[in-house]
């Protein structure tokens, strides 16, 4: 395939994954770089209110800009011990492993605890999905899910939109069992 085939079909699984993604109620924005999601991420707190942010996960050189910029911003940056904040994280920043085009759907391995609770305890969840990892459908990321699966132990999140219930007489309701917003950084990479 050519370098103009590869980049529409990237900017077609992109267009495809933010329509899905969209559809389930996440928010979805382009970036062009790391840094434009931390100054997102610092934003979406406001400045001086006292809020949490965990992410976990994060080689240490982005966890340190992201720690600054929430430095700057009056915020507290976690990357452990999320035990000790279980009802006081406003914000998990994570990075995704896949997109699947198909369903709007984000997957995270999580081989540890501290990126399970990012992604689950917090009331919004910020996570960058660089466009290259987005695929067309579950199909497509079956040899890296594979991958993921045989490393025990194992724990792979699929998040597809906020957390939604319609248990409590059937009236849909968000944020009761997970964060009440996804947003999703598309990053061009």
């Amino acid at each position: 395939m050519t370098m103009t085939g590869d980049k529409d079909r990237r900017t077609d699984l992109c267009s495809r994954f933010t329509e899905k993604a969209t559809a389930v109620s996440a928010v979805v924005r382009q970036i062009a770089t790391i840094n434009d999601a931390f100054a997102y991420c610092a934003n979406l707190c406001g400045t001086g209110q006292e809020k949490i942010i965990a992410a976990p996960g994060l080689e240490s050189s982005h966890y340190d800009l992201l720690a600054d910029q929430c430095g700057k911003n009056g915020l507290t940056c976690i990357n452990s011990g999320m035990r000790g904040h279980l009802s006081g994280v406003d914000i998990g920043f994570t990075m995704a492993d896949i997109g699947i085009a198909e369903t709007g759907t984000l997957v995270i391995n999580c081989p540890g605890e501290e990126l399970r609770l990012a992604t689950m305890l917090c009331e919004y969840h910020i996570c960058v999905l660089p466009c290259s990892k987005i695929v067309r459908d579950a199909f497509a990321a079956d040899q890296q899910l594979r991958t993921y699966m045989r490393k025990a132990p194992n724990y792979t999140a699929f998040i597809t939109g906020a957390s939604r219930t319609a248990d409590i007489e059937r009236v849909l309701a968000l944020g009761v069992h997970g964060p009440l917003e996804l947003h999703i950084l598309l990053l061009e990479d």
